[in-house]
């Protein structure tokens, strides 16, 4: 799947997203996990909203999930992202608990359903930036 980032908005690291990037640059995706509770939680945050506790450690996630939801896009929500047209955005459960969005391929979209089993991939766009890809497990 070729992910076109040609004047496309870029995720911007932060502090707390970091981690996740440098992760991601090397084809893992690592999951935030406190270090108070054990809690997951993804997106990145500084604060874990179940204990308030600051401590956070970087676990490598499962790579699998299933389809929570889905949708195909046929209308660009950024002007950079019309060449890209017809594609699907998915939202996936991962058996840490938390959910992840990414693309799933097109011409599988006919396959989808809830509940399907999914690996994730981290996939560099032209851009060279790390975005997680699904494909059927």
């Amino acid at each position: 799947m070729e992910l076109n980032a040609a004047n496309k908005p870029l995720p911007e690291p932060t502090d707390a997203s970091q981690a996740y990037w440098d992760a991601a640059g090397h084809g893992r995706l690592r999951l935030q996990r406190c270090a108070g509770c054990g809690t997951f939680r993804h997106y990145p945050q500084l604060v874990c909203a179940a204990c308030h506790s600051l401590a956070v450690a970087w676990v490598d996630a499962a790579g699998t999930g299933t389809v929570h939801s889905w949708t195909i896009a046929y209308h660009p929500f950024h002007p950079a992202f019309r060449d890209d047209l017809p594609y699907v955005l998915a939202t996936i459960d991962l058996p840490e608990g938390v959910r992840l969005m990414g693309r799933f391929p097109l011409e599988q979209a006919n396959q989808l359903r809830l509940g399907l089993p999914v690996r994730i991939a981290m996939v560099r766009n032209d851009a060279g930036v790390p975005l997680p890809i699904f494909s059927l497990a």
